[in-house]
């Protein structure tokens, strides 16, 4: 087994760790109010996350190109009440359509 396929397994039997660890510890009970509004949050700012460092990382600097703008127009998309899969859609081909003028 290669140490990329190592790597895999590990991260792989971690998040099933962790996925299980709340449903095991937890059990049926409720979580409190202040850890359930933490809870709710996570999932969007960890995409909002991912999107800014796909979006302007580069090679150790804050790159500006085609990408921005797609994740503008996808913006834009969404404030207009588009469905995530248009807006998705939208971004890529406001990308795409940029790089080939480019």
């Amino acid at each position: 087994m290669t140490s990329g396929w190592l790597v895999v397994a590990i991260v792989g039997v971690a998040t099933i760790a962790f996925k299980a660890a709340g449903p095991v510890l937890i059990g049926r009970r409720a979580l409190p109010t202040r850890v359930q509004s933490v809870v709710d949050l996570l999932a969007p700012v960890m995409l909002i996350s991912l999107v800014a460092t796909q979006t302007f990382g580069g090679d150790e600097e804050i790159t500006v190109d085609a990408r921005v703008l797609g994740v503008g127009a996808a913006v834009v998309a969404i404030a207009l009440r588009a469905h995530v899969i248009v807006a998705m859609a939208v971004a890529a081909g406001v990308t795409a359509g940029v790089r080939l003028i480019a």
